[in-house]
């Protein structure tokens, strides 16, 4: 099955170029309500859930021993940009663990964002492993395994108590049997299995509503979204989309960009949830589609521009000249 165009880039009005993939929106029963493209094919959700895999820190009574503030457990669910503040509230929740920046087997990279990548060349210091955009949801790993009483070294090997947790708990909110799933590595070094759409989806649904949750992890899910909405910096940082809508969205939606144009959202008060997949990995594309998404589902208007202005979204040049737009197709618009 060939997915359909999802996003259009147009030049000179004609389209010039254009991006293919597969979304599902999914309610807390499991039933799929909007969906475009092909659902079941399994894919690697990379960062997008990272929220899923937060959850051994919380059910562990880790985040409660360590008294883990929102920042850090917003954190734990980040892809996040290096920045000054996202470093520190990392180092913040290895301390409180008794660990230290050693402790990460994520490994090292400049920062995502040019600014602090930017800043720190010039200061002449090389990253740490603290600059990775992982870092928080690696503290939050080696937090659990502290708690738990397994020694974190090694946290990130498939057989690691730590990770059998996780992968647990992935398993667990997806309904996906991970024993018979394709399995890869992922950019932080830990393991990654494709799921279909379908089932991610169908994951953050519960995530969103608690829905068919066990009492303690729906606890867990509603700590989490409420975390986020209370510091979405600490989840991308300065400029990016999941922080920019939602610091304007706060509760209503819990987003989370992926690796090679996934995204996945839950939307509390709907208890619905969201999976897509840019087929290119495109991630301009995949932000395009959510804004989409949040828009037609949720009914917003001027007060979440940030969000809307991507339904027609303006590209300029190097001179400041507008010289396309990037939108998603009609029948996505709805």
């Amino acid at each position: 099955m060939s997915n359909p165009l999802l996003v259009e880039i147009t030049r000179g009005g004609i389209v010039e170029s254009g991006h293919t993939g597969a979304f599902a929106v999914v309610d807390s029963e499991g039933s799929v309500v909007l969906a475009m493209g092909d659902i079941e094919r399994p894919i690697f959700p990379r960062s997008a859930v990272k929220g899923f895999q937060a959850l051994p820190l919380m059910e562990s009574g880790a985040a409660e021993r360590f008294q883990l503030t929102d920042s850090e457990l917003a954190l734990a669910c980040a892809s996040h940009s290096g920045e000054e503040r996202h470093t520190e509230t990392a180092a913040s929740m290895l301390a409180k663990a008794g660990q230290g920046e050693a402790c990460l087997e994520c490994g090292a990279h400049w920062p995502m964002g040019e600014k602090a990548a930017r800043a720190l060349a010039a200061a002449g210091i090389k990253p740490s492993a603290l600059h990775n955009n992982c870092s928080g949801k690696h503290s939050g790993f080696i937090c659990a395994a502290v708690e738990m009483g397994h020694d974190p070294k090694g946290y990130i090997q498939p057989e690691h108590p730590t990770m059998r947790e996780i992968t647990h708990a992935l398993e667990t909110m997806t309904g996906y049997n991970l024993s018979n799933a394709a399995r890869g590595v992922d950019g932080c070094s830990i393991p990654t299995f494709a799921i279909p759409l379908k089932n991610i989806a169908a994951g953050f649904a519960q995530f969103a509503s608690g829905a068919r949750l066990s009492a303690s992890r729906a606890k867990a899910v509603a700590r989490l979204r409420q975390a986020v909405a209370a510091s979405p910096f600490h989840v991308a940082g300065t400029g990016r989309f999941d922080t920019v809508a939602m610091e304007v969205l706060r509760e209503r939606a819990f987003i989370k960009t992926g690796a090679e144009g996934v995204y996945c959202g839950a939307l509390p008060e709907l208890g619905l949830g969201i999976a897509l997949k840019i087929d290119d990995g495109a991630t301009r594309a995949s932000e395009t589609v959510m804004a989409a998404l949040l828009t037609r589902i949720l009914e917003l208007g001027n007060e979440a521009k940030v969000v809307t202005e991507r339904l027609d979204h303006q590209m300029k040049n190097w001179n400041g000249l507008e010289v396309g737009r990037m939108r998603p197709v009609a029948a996505l618009r709805g």
